[in-house]
């Protein structure tokens, strides 16, 4: 039954340190670059981090381990389930990720710009999506966003330098001199800290070496 590949598919996904992040019909929702099937998107929660510790791509020291490791496993269930992958990395072009997340009715944008998923808040990491040609039954995931109930918004204030407003761009020259900084270890070693200030970040079960390893590979020493 399709209920059952979508259930098996989620299950194997799981197992395979991956979070199942929402399911749509493109044809229903409008997603960009799709018009027809069913599209899943996946991407990292707490069983990441200990199933990609043990992965040949954490441990061969080849640039980009959590792409490669993300092709792999995602490419490993497209082919299992008959599904097409999609990765949000490898371009350009470059699949419409951010699209397909607020359309999936689980993502939305936060106060800070960024987008914020229902279940791990602003530890937002898509790793790629499955698109299988037919219109397959899907449960309705739709999640009003967080920050509707977050009275404190605390991501708008916990970045030291200001870089993150939603009603500015992203100060990436301000964010990296700051990471340059004895202070800014901290958001090198355990994460962004407005990333981090979200109370529903939590639900991702961050690994501080995880962050670790996305700041160096967005500021690399």
């Amino acid at each position: 039954m399709p209920q059952d590949l979508l259930t098996r598919l989620n299950r194997a996904a799981t197992a395979s340190g991956l979070l199942p992040m929402g399911a749509q019909h493109p044809h229903r929702t409008g997603s960009k670059a799709l018009d027809h099937g069913t599209l899943v998107l996946f991407g990292t929660g707490p069983g990441f981090w200990p199933a990609f510790q043990t992965s040949a791509e954490f441990n061969d020291a080849a640039p980009d381990p959590v792409d490669r490791w993300s092709r792999r496993i995602i490419g490993t269930l497209a082919d299992q389930f008959g599904a097409t992958a999609h990765f949000p990395f490898g371009g350009p072009p470059y699949a419409p990720f951010i699209d397909w997340a607020q359309k999936s009715g689980q993502a939305h944008p936060s106060p800070v710009g960024m987008l914020v998923h229902a279940r791990v808040g602003l530890m937002i990491s898509y790793r790629g999506a499955l698109h299988f040609a037919k219109a397959l039954p899907i449960a309705d995931t739709a999640a009003a966003s967080p920050c509707l109930s977050c009275d404190a918004q605390p991501c708008t204030t916990a970045c030291p330098v200001n870089a993150l407003s939603g009603s500015a761009s992203y100060d990436v020259a301000a964010c990296h001199a700051y990471l340059d900084t004895a202070a800014g270890r901290d958001c090198l070693r355990n994460g962004c800290a407005a990333r981090r200030a979200c109370p529903v970040s939590a639900g991702a079960a961050r690994n501080p070496a995880q962050s670790a390893l996305h700041m160096k590979a967005f500021h690399p020493s």
